[in-house]
């Protein structure tokens, strides 16, 4: 083999092995995975009549596909294990025991995170994940949850319902597919997440001033009432105590209202012929009674009973209402 046949054999190797490296290597399928964290609402109080808000996060990952263009993500959420019967509300359930609860693809929690793939009429958001030059794109959504309010009547307990299988059928396609009606199950992929609300039993109680009004001399028994107003758990079981007020007084009808070191004795009742005292004794002198998820009412009936009039002037006392549940 002479030089110039050699230079010649090299120099055509060089020229397939560029040929080699510039041409392009095939597409790959697009490929993208998700997750959904679990959407938690804490502990939420019913006997507020209010909504509760939440959110959780479905993050994507794609690759491959045409590159420098855009994944078309379509994530049907059907009911969830606690079900629906119109798509709005779906439920939470305890037993057979159903919380109204919602998911919302937008803030204002006005528009019904659905599915292309359930019997409702809710729909799935529309997700665009650009793929970039490297064949490589990522996004994320938030999924916005909310408790109805007006629901007060249900019982405390753990509310729950679990998404998985069929009700969570993520589809994708590149853009050009197509709507998320048109892709419809494509490539069609599950996750798993849960959605929990706790409401535990609760109770508060308010109360109005309990007013003698303007009296004269003691020698006729005085009376008036004032109302407390327990707001309580449905089902939860509850006892009202009076406190012996500033005095500390251990009899319920030996209560003293003063102005300075003068006293006016008085009695707290739980019925009008003021007879049975009201007190903190559980059992015995206290007021029972079971919630039911709003205000309840309840009468104090005060007496002043004859005694020595003390001199003119505002007599006052502060007893304490304390509710047990």
């Amino acid at each position: 083999m002479t030089p110039r046949a050699i230079i010649a054999y090299v120099g055509v190797a060089a020229l397939a092995a560029i040929f080699a490296t510039a041409a392009p290597r095939p597409a790959q399928a697009l490929s993208c995975t998700f997750s959904i964290t679990n959407i938690d609402f804490g502990t939420i109080d019913l006997t507020a009549n209010t909504t509760f808000d939440t959110t959780g996060t479905l993050s994507i990952t794609c690759s491959g596909g045409t590159h420098n263009s855009t994944a078309r993500i379509c994530p049907n959420l059907n009911a969830g294990s606690g079900g629906s019967t119109t798509g709005d509300p779906r439920f939470l359930l305890n037993g057979t025991t159903r919380l109204n609860y919602n998911l919302y693809s937008d803030s204002a929690r006005t528009t019904v995170w659905g599915s292309y793939l359930w019997g409702f009429s809710q729909q799935a958001p529309t997700i665009d994940v650009a793929i970039a030059n490297n064949g490589k794109g990522n996004g994320s959504a938030t999924i916005y949850a909310r408790v109805n309010s007006a629901q007060q009547t249900l019982a405390p307990t753990t509310y729950s319902s679990t998404f998985s299988g069929s009700n969570v059928q993520i589809a994708y396609a590149q853009s050009s597919a197509g709507t998320c009606a048109a892709i419809g199950a494509t490539n069609s992929t599950s996750v798993t997440f849960t959605v929990t609300a706790s409401y535990p039993a609760t109770c508060t109680i308010s109360a109005s001033a309990h007013a003698f009004g303007t009296v004269g001399i003691l020698t006729s028994a005085k009376t008036a009432t004032s109302t407390l107003s327990p707001t309580c758990s449905a089902t939860t079981p509850y006892t009202i105590s009076l406190d012996g007020g500033t005095t500390g007084a251990t009899d319920p009808t030996q209560r003293k209202m003063s102005k300075g070191s003068e006293r006016v004795t008085y009695g707290l009742y739980r019925d009008s012929a003021r007879t049975q005292a009201w007190g903190s004794t559980s059992g015995v002198n206290t007021q029972g009674g079971t919630g039911s998820g709003s205000s309840q009412s309840f009468t104090v009936y005060g007496q002043v009973p004859i005694q020595s009039t003390p001199s003119p002037g505002a007599y006052s006392d502060t007893v304490v209402a304390t509710i047990t549940y």
